[in-house]
Formats: C-alpha cells, structure tokens, sequence
C-alpha cells in the first residue's frame, strides 16, 4: 500500500526576513526599495536616522529621521541604534525599536544602508540577506549622480572615489544585481526575496495529521 500525505495540519508563520540593499549611491537602491514596498504589503522599510542635512524632496520619517548632532550621539549613547556609520562627516544609523517592533509582527524588512551597516546588521543577524546592488558602469554612476544636482564637483569626486571603494566589498554579500533595467532589477530582486523566504531554516514548525 502507498502511503499519501495529507495537507499539513498546521504550518506556522515564517520567520521574519531581513534584506539589506546596499551599493553606491546613485545606483537606484531608493528606487528599488518603493517599487518592491508597492509590489508586495507584507514588506516595510528600515528608516535610518541621519545627522545631514534634509533635501528638498525628502520627508521626516519616510526618507530618514533627521537628527541634530547631540541627538544623534544621545541615542548612541543609550544604545538606540543597531548600528551606526560615519560618512563624509555626518552620522547614519538604524533605530532599534522600530525594527524590533516590525520583527516582532513578522514583518519582512527592507534595508537601504551602506555596506558597513549591512555588514553590522549580518551581525546581529545571521540569517539577513544582503543584496549589493552595482551601476552598469562608472560612467552611468556619475550621470546619475550629476543629475541628482545635490552635491558640488568636490563633494562629487569624493562621492565617486567612495563608490569604487564600496564597490569593492560586493563579494561579502550573499548577491549581487547589477541595476540596468529598474524593472528588471525589481523582478530580479523580488525572486531572490521568495526563493529566500522559502528556505527551510525560515519555516519554524510544520505537522501532518
């Protein structure tokens, strides 16, 4: 006689998932953090706080948490951040407490950081999935970032000899997309999420009858 399974009698929820995105800037990964938030509900974003200045276009808690300098090195110092980074004289980090409070509703979690706060985050969690995201070429890079009109040429040689740099640690992350086609892109990035979600180290019970 063969014996057939029945349909599981109880499979409980997924561990929530962690991914970071990071690459250098201009590459498209704020872009591709709204597309994906669009696509699927289940997703929220890690906002991190900043001590630099606020653009034009950008909006207290949807962009970054603005923060004076005191602020910022006040929640350091009470640990309120998971983690933090220094970059071109100003601070970033991610807040504690929001994303313990989306871990604990199970929620899958977006990262838009640098490749230091996506090592640190790796850290505090092992089962993170760390996407590095790369420009079709440098040249692409630099139009990018030229039609952004946020930073002076200075600003813009300094941005782009850091580019290179980060570009370097692609090989410390899980995958690597290189952002040519936004739509492609997303799509790509959206089947590693799935494949990930599935994986058995994430599914924390199943039963039969």
């Amino acid at each position: 006689m063969i014996e057939t399974l029945s349909s599981p009698k109880t499979v409980n929820a997924q561990k929530p998932l962690l991914v970071v995105l990071s690459g250098p800037s201009g590459t498209g990964k704020s872009t591709i953090v709204a597309e994906l938030l669009k696509r699927d509900r289940r997703f929220c974003v890690s906002i991190s706080a900043t001590t630099r200045p606020r653009r034009s276009a950008e909006k207290e808690g949807r962009d970054y948490y603005f923060l004076s300098a005191n602020e910022f090195r006040n929640k350091k110092r009470r640990g309120e951040f998971i983690e933090t980074a220094s970059v071109f004289e100003e601070w970033y980090g991610t807040p504690k407490k929001p994303l313990l409070e989306a871990l604990g509703r199970n929620r899958l979690v977006l990262f838009d950081i640098d490749i230091h706060g996506g090592m640190s985050i790796k850290k505090w969690r092992k089962d993170a999935v760390l996407i590095f995201v790369l420009p079709p070429s440098m040249g692409v890079l630099r139009k990018r970032l030229v039609r952004r009109k946020t930073e002076s040429a200075t600003e813009m040689k300094l941005r782009l000899a850091r580019s290179l740099k980060e570009i370097s640690y692609w090989s410390k992350y899980d995958y690597v997309v290189c952002n040519n086609d936004l739509v492609e892109t997303v799509e790509l990035i959206r089947s590693i999420i799935r494949s990930e979600s599935q994986r058995v180290v994430r599914c924390q019970t199943i039963t039969f009858r």
